[in-house]
């Protein structure tokens, strides 16, 4: 046909390309934005809700973070105990499955089966970063030390085998496989393997804790083990007439030589291509996790990164690329141009790169990215942002698919345009710029009408639209020394989409050293007398009057009535 009816085959294609340009543009205005949307989003998630296993729907299950984050969130500022329930169980389910990584940490791509049992072995840098700050927002909440020892063995993993650690930079994905002839075979398990590394203690505590036996999971080696958590410590402590303490350094000890026989393996490719909008999502989550956890460590790891893409990736004023940085100089001839995610994470990087370090360099980024991002995808005529710039003139679109669309849905990162609309709510309350508000909610607008229908895949837009409705809450923590720690400890504390915690040393309150709409209230304010630290909280435009210790902050940040 390409070569007798060449004519009629291009008519056709483009026939296709403007129906998939047509069908994914989601274009939905008519619904109100209101706090009964968001439910109903949460609503449609709940009635996927698998209540034995955790998780939403049946096999393969897939990690939904933004949901998970949404439903938080609900539960949270809503009290809905269902919410709670799904989300936490579903986070004890993930990690004690097979589906997370008992050795080394970390997340594989979906599990296969609805009790989280046997994975899709890929290891996906996204899934990971996203449920790190899951975690993370659950031990915020609940104080689990369950969820932080989880969050804290996703960093070790990926800053074991997934970073660039001189200069910075977090790798895409690890394959699932070695070769087509085999299945998982690096993580799993045979109890002959087991018995050859484990001395008989720890393989009888292990095997019982693991569930490694002689008849595995696998189906192409039935003797292969997915390791997962069949029994907590504390039932097997009380089976055994042993203590958890006695038992703990055994099974760590069962846990280091395993990891250590596995890593003689062959190990399954990692890709080492540094993706913008890939990294910019780790960076949030290092930050995030630092902050919660106290992990200084990825922190500095999380600036070194963000000052790196924004060194190669990002030219200053308008253009920022797909790629920060090829594995082993295998760099295409042609630059790839970034797309709204890598614009809009990056936003929300350089957000909060200032907030955890005050430099106004990151600030200042994420202002000049946020108006690139407006200028290069905003569709100012019918709303809500393209994933793509529109074509220039004699420039041939990169990939088979050159349709633009207008991202709706988390699929399985977290959508572009809600991901937009978050990024420029953030930034007009610190920068009081008022059309960074109207474009965010003119983008969620465009959506309203339809967004109810896509349930799982609308956690962003929620969570988006949360941030829309509900007043922003800023807490400003003051100073610097124990106090100012403990300050901002307990302004950390109790996970909220709307609220945002500013640790600022004195020195910055200057003209310049912070952004504008903060320097309105906080360059007019006097410091408490005699005070090494102090903080401000405020709602919306309302500011309450300074507080000096943890005890008056925590009274501060109770819900209004």
């Amino acid at each position: 046909m390409w070569r007798e009816r060449r004519d009629e085959a291009l008519e056709t294609a483009g026939s296709v390309m403007a129906a998939i340009e047509h069908n994914e543009s989601f274009s939905g205005r008519g619904g109100e934005l209101t706090l009964a949307l968001v439910d109903k989003i949460a609503g449609s998630a709940l009635g996927q809700f698998d209540p034995r296993n955790g998780g939403f729907g049946s096999q393969p299950k897939f990690p939904y973070p933004g949901v998970l984050d949404l439903l938080l969130e609900v539960a949270m500022n809503r009290d809905n105990d269902q919410a709670c329930e799904a989300f936490l169980l579903t986070l004890e389910k993930m990690a004690n499955g097979g589906v997370y990584d008992q050795l080394a940490g970390g997340f594989h791509r979906y599990s296969v089966d609805e009790h989280w049992g046997v994975p899709h072995f890929e290891k996906m840098l996204y899934d990971n970063t996203e449920m790190l700050r899951t975690y993370v927002h659950g031990f915020q909440s609940f104080v689990r030390e369950d969820f932080q020892q989880t969050a804290r063995e996703i960093v070790a993993w990926l800053d074991a085998s997934m970073t660039d650690r001189a200069r910075g930079g977090f790798y895409a994905s690890q394959d699932a496989d070695i070769s087509l002839d085999d299945d998982g075979d690096y993580f799993t398990w045979t109890l002959a393997e087991a018995r050859e590394v484990l001395d008989p203690a720890e393989l009888d505590l292990a095997a019982r804790y693991w569930d490694i036996g002689e008849l595995g999971d696998m189906h192409h080696n039935p003797a292969k083990n997915v390791l997962h958590v069949k029994q907590s410590l504390a039932e097997l402590a009380a089976q055994s007439g042993q203590s958890e303490d006695q038992l703990r350094p055994i099974l760590d000890a069962a846990r280091r030589k395993l990891l250590a026989a596995r890593l003689l393996r062959p190990t399954p490719f990692i890709d080492r291509t540094l993706y913008t909008g890939w990294n910019a999502m780790a960076v949030t989550a290092y930050l995030e996790t630092a902050r919660v956890l106290r992990l200084d460590l990825a922190q500095d790891f999380a600036l070194l990164t963000l000052t790196r893409l924004l060194d190669e990736a990002w030219d200053g004023a308008a253009a920022l690329a797909h790629v920060i940085a090829y594995p082993e100089e295998q760099a295409p001839a042609g630059g790839v141009p970034g797309t709204l995610d890598d614009y809009a994470f990056t936003v929300h990087a350089c957000i909060d790169g200032w907030l955890a370090s005050g430099e106004m360099k990151f600030y200042a980024a994420a202002v000049k990215l946020a108006d690139a991002m407006i200028a290069r995808f905003y569709d100012r005529v019918s709303g809500a942002f393209f994933d793509a710039a529109a074509p220039q003139d004699g420039v041939v679109q990169l990939g088979a698919l050159g349709a633009r669309r207008k991202p709706l849905q988390d699929s399985p990162t977290p959508a572009g345009n809600p991901t937009a609309a978050s990024a420029l709510l953030r930034l007009e309350a610190l920068s009081g710029r008022a059309d960074y508000r109207e474009i965010a909610e003119d983008t969620l607008a465009s959506f309203a009408g339809i967004v109810e229908h896509f349930g799982l895949y609308a956690g962003s837009y929620g969570l988006a639209l949360e941030r829309l409705l509900l007043d922003p809450v800023q807490i400003v923590v003051i100073g610097s020394g124990p106090e100012a720690a403990r300050l901002e400890a307990t302004a950390v504390a109790r996970f909220a989409i709307n609220k945002t915690v500013l640790r600022i040393s004195p020195h910055r309150l200057v003209p310049g050293g912070i952004p504008e709409a903060l320097a309105e209230t906080l360059l007019q304010l006097p410091a408490p007398a005699a005070a090494d630290a102090w903080a401000l909280v405020c709602r919306g435009r309302t500011c309450l009057p300074p507080v000096t210790n943890a005890e008056a902050l925590l009274k501060s940040l109770e819900p209004e009535e």
